[in-house]
């Protein structure tokens, strides 16, 4: 089907949608237009399998995080995860930002310890950040080094490693915050360490003791919030830490509401039967804003590319319906291998993206108002309806406007990408 051909059946698919959800009182632009504040925040460790460029070959190591698969294209410098990444943006409507770790600078080839890094690493990117009119987001790297081989770092006994952690984070602050002042946009810095017992420990008061003492001394000097955002991030288990990990959600939930911080909701970070969508209404009750790493758990904390499923349209809604989306930063936090990268970053994110805007096309008034009046069937009634009503032609009517491949046109500009740059790497 040629170009013109395609945009034609688009457009008249829209309408037909248009018309379809009118008859229930959803305005399909007005949806559209809110798709403004839906940005999400890529993660750049899906282009290279989480092993940054802090050495030529560099791996990922410790944590209680693994990557599998080996599929060809893996970027193995920063020229390629940007070119993977502008090839992303190009597949993808709507605003994007990037999220990089801390092992992601540009050290040309020098080595420099972690509690040694500074903005000058880091310009580089915010000089890409700038040229492709994009915002940052920052992370401190508490994993693949000898001293979190213990499996404690910001909660270590061992005073050395702790120092060495702390300083770490404070460095990583502070490059955050510059970013933040060159983009005039605030940078999202998420602190998430692996630090935890493979078996049942004793003392888990010291560990957390002492990873309270740490964050107030990491968290002692103010920055601008128009430049940054700090966040914390929990974990219910590892591998290797199984039975016990420090930073737990009780913990940081009460940390980050006691000093007002960003508390991170990592949906793989929890027990598989609960719902990080109901805590949402929950914690925005408490804090400012929160960070979302949205992710597809199977079994485990597994970092599966994210679909369209019911856990993230939940997530979607409770953000929709308490009208929110200015308050939540939304990230992605994956890392497939066994499969096209790029093709795990676009589908991905337009999974996301698709929640938001499914949200966004529920008709919550009158559910709510049936819900007041004890109307319970005619609520059920009407959010099955929804779930058949053609948001998919919505979708793409989104990705039209942005100028960006339609539905499957997508699949073929990705494996031509594989073909001419990922196979020849």
């Amino acid at each position: 089907m040629n170009i013109m051909a395609k945009k034609e059946l688009v457009e008249k698919a829209y309408q037909s949608a248009k018309e379809s959800y009118k008859s229930i009182g959803i305005d399909t632009d007005a949806a559209i237009e809110k798709m403004k504040d839906v940005t999400i925040s890529l993660h750049c460790w899906q282009a290279d399998d989480v092993g940054g460029f802090e050495t030529p070959d560099a791996e990922l190591g410790g944590g209680g995080i693994q990557v599998t698969g080996n599929y060809p294209g893996k970027a193995r410098t920063i020229a390629q995860l940007r070119q993977d990444i502008e090839k992303v943006k190009s597949l993808v409507p709507g605003k994007l930002r990037l999220n990089l770790h801390a092992i992601y600078g540009d050290f040309r080839n020098e080595r420099v310890d972690r509690d040694q890094i500074e903005v000058k690493h880091f310009q580089g990117w915010i000089d890409w950040a700038k040229q492709n009119g994009m915002g940052l987001d920052f992370n401190p790297t508490c994993f693949s080094h000898p001293y979190a081989d213990e499996g404690f770092t910001l909660s270590s006994k061992n005073e050395k490693y702790r120092k060495f952690w702390i300083e770490h984070v404070k460095r990583c602050r502070k490059i955050a915050a510059e970013m933040g002042r060159q983009l005039n946009n605030p940078v999202v810095n998420n602190i998430w360490i692996p630090d935890g017992s493979k078996d049942t420990p004793v003392d888990r008061y010291t560990h957390r003791t002492i990873l309270k003492k740490s964050l107030d001394e990491i968290f002692a000097e103010q920055y601008p919030k128009q430049y940054l955002k700090d966040s914390v991030e929990s974990k219910l288990f590892g591998i290797g830490s199984e039975s016990m990990v420090v930073g737990s959600h009780e913990f940081y939930l009460g940390y980050a509401i006691q000093n007002k911080k960003l508390i991170c909701l990592d949906n793989g970070h929890f027990h598989p039967t609960e719902q990080v969508g109901d805590k949402i209404s929950s914690i925005l009750q408490f804090v400012d804003e929160l960070l979302l790493h949205i992710t597809r758990g199977v079994r485990w904390d597994s970092d599966h590319v994210v679909i369209f499923n019911d856990e993230i349209q939940l997530i979607a809604q409770e953000i929709v319906r308490a009208k929110a989306l200015k308050r939540v930063n939304i990230g992605l936090d994956y890392f497939d291998a066994s499969l096209n990268r790029i093709g795990a970053y676009v589908t991905g994110t337009r999974a996301a993206q698709l929640a938001f805007l499914f949200a966004l096309l529920e008709t919550t008034e009158q559910l709510k108002a049936y819900e007041e009046a004890g109307k319970n069937f005619e609520r059920l009634a009407l959010l099955e309806i929804m779930k058949t009503k053609p948001f998919g032609a919505v979708y793409d009517f989104y990705c039209l406007m942005n100028n960006v491949p339609v539905a499957e046109d997508y699949i073929e500009e990705i494996k031509l990408y594989e073909k001419n740059v990922l196979l020849k790497r």
